[in-house]
């Protein structure tokens, strides 16, 4: 049975390398890496023109230029006018972080002035 199966094997290897051999022989189109690749460039898309590539060509409005301009005085804490009368409303992660604090100030022995709403006092007020 040795002596059958031998001589297959020249046979067999001929046969499952014939495709990988002749591979090369068909032509392909240029792959990602080939040079042929590199060199078919599509023709650019034209895009329509934009308002936003030519500069602007009017002054800023003057509430803008007072907005980004700084202050006179030395007051870093100062609030602009245009935020003052808009305070930011407090969210429910707001009033979490604010229990959270008490509850670790209340572990720590300390008093802290705890707000929530339609509580009867404000946070700080004097009773």
């Amino acid at each position: 049975m040795r002596d059958l199966i031998a001589p297959l094997y020249p046979l067999l290897w001929l046969l499952w390398a014939a495709p990988l051999l002749l591979l090369p022989l068909r032509t392909r189109k240029p792959g990602r890496h080939s040079a042929e690749h590199f060199t078919a460039r599509p023709t650019p898309v034209q895009l329509s023109p934009s308002i936003w590539l030519k500069p602007w060509n009017t002054p800023p409005a003057p509430h803008v230029i007072e907005r980004s301009a700084p202050f006179e005085d030395d007051l870093p804490n100062v609030v602009r006018p245009y935020v003052a009368g808009f305070p930011r409303p407090r969210t429910e992660q707001d009033w979490q972080r604010e229990r959270r604090r008490a509850a670790a100030f209340a572990a720590a022995g300390m008093d802290y002035p705890y707000s929530y709403p339609g509580a009867p006092a404000h946070a700080g007020a004097a009773v």
